[in-house]
């Protein structure tokens, strides 16, 4: 009998062992739960911002791009400043800078008046070219839009005003040329642009080596003949782009002779960007 007890007390231990390795992976589970929570608590803390320090900084970087002068400039020429005075700025520097990144309603309104009449005296002025060049028969070579650049008068170069391969003006070319000089000067506020543009053909002389040099020529003899009739220098520029932009295909000579050109941009006055739609005569 006492074997029998014995032998039933060894079994029901075996019994309790296995009970207690079945409910091991509790603990493995748990010890995972427990890194999931770390991890998680680790990762809401690096994601968190200190709402108030970031708002220090983001004044102070303010205050020290505003272009004005950082805070505690004043202070420390005066007497009594202290060296920290100038490291933070207060929040009176700040309020104080921020008005002049705003603009008054009176200044936009201003600055979209002035946008209006500017384009108002481009219409009024590619009104009274495209009447000069149709009384006097320069139609097919005069073209004049306004797109986003400004008032463009675009001339075409063969017969007009240069010879081929050649920079110097023909005569039949002054009386255009005087006549958009006239033009210009009345609206005396915005920059003129003067481009020279080629065809792709390429040339090879003793004066210009490359399209580059020639159609630059073209546009400083333009430019130089507007000076000469009264149109203020400090306007003007005068820039060369060979064939790199054409307005044709140079696959035949119409499209060639529409690349050989000169493009005279009364260009728009600096301001808020505002659309207009560009209106080609053809």
């Amino acid at each position: 009998m006492a074997r029998g007890r014995g032998h039933g007390r060894r079994r029901r231990g075996h019994g309790g062992e296995a009970e207690g390795g079945d409910e091991r992976w509790l603990l493995t589970y748990a010890d995972m739960i427990t890194l999931l929570m770390a991890l998680f608590m680790v990762l809401f803390s690096i994601s968190s911002v200190n709402i108030s320090k970031f708002q220090t900084l983001q004044q102070a970087l303010h205050a020290a791009f505003s272009g004005d002068i950082l805070p505690g400039g004043k202070s420390i020429a005066q007497p009594g400043a202290t060296a920290n005075s100038s490291h933070a700025p207060s929040a009176a520097d700040v309020q104080a800078i921020v008005p002049l990144t705003a603009q008054p309603a009176s200044t936009l309104q201003s600055t979209a008046s002035a946008a209006t009449q500017q384009a108002s005296e481009f219409a009024r002025i590619k009104a009274k070219l495209d009447a000069y060049s149709k009384q006097h028969g320069f139609s097919k070579n005069v073209k004049s839009s306004i797109d986003r650049r400004g008032l463009v008068i675009r001339v075409l170069t063969d017969k007009l005003l240069f010879a081929s391969g050649r920079a110097s003006l023909e005569s039949g070319a002054t009386p255009l040329l005087g006549e958009i000089a006239q033009l210009l000067d009345v609206e005396q506020l915005s920059p003129v642009a003067v481009e020279g543009n080629t065809d792709d053909v390429p040339i090879h002389s003793s004066v210009f080596p490359s399209n580059w040099e020639l159609s630059t020529a073209r546009a400083s003899t333009v430019v130089r003949f507007l000076i000469s009739q009264g149109v203020g220098a400090p306007r003007l520029s005068a820039a060369g782009y060979a064939d790199q932009h054409p307005i044709a295909a140079n696959t035949d000579p119409s499209g060639r002779a529409r690349n050989r050109r000169v493009e005279i941009v009364l260009q728009r006055l600096p301001g808020p960007s505002t659309t207009f739609s560009t209106n080609p005569t053809g």
